[in-house]
């Protein structure tokens, strides 16, 4: 599974608006950045208590850039 596919994926099964969820890959500086869109009522659950969430679906983009042998940068828009 490709990284931007894999953060749409675990992205839709936490929010409760699954339809509001768009994934944009963004080339910039020799530097692919993904950029997650959610609605407004779901940004809490992205993002979790404190980032956890957020933190662990950018490790989770990190491996999966690793087997793909690219570089991601995940921003939560």
């Amino acid at each position: 599974m490709a990284a931007p596919q894999l953060v749409e994926y675990v992205a839709r099964s936490l929010v409760d608006d699954p339809d509001a969820v768009h994934v944009e890959v963004i080339h910039e500086a020799g530097q692919a950045i993904i950029e997650l869109h959610v609605a407004d009522d779901d940004m809490g659950k992205v993002i979790g208590r404190n980032g956890s969430v957020a933190k662990a679906l950018r490790t989770l983009l990190k491996v999966a850039a690793a087997r793909e042998g690219e570089s991601f940068t995940l921003e939560i828009v």
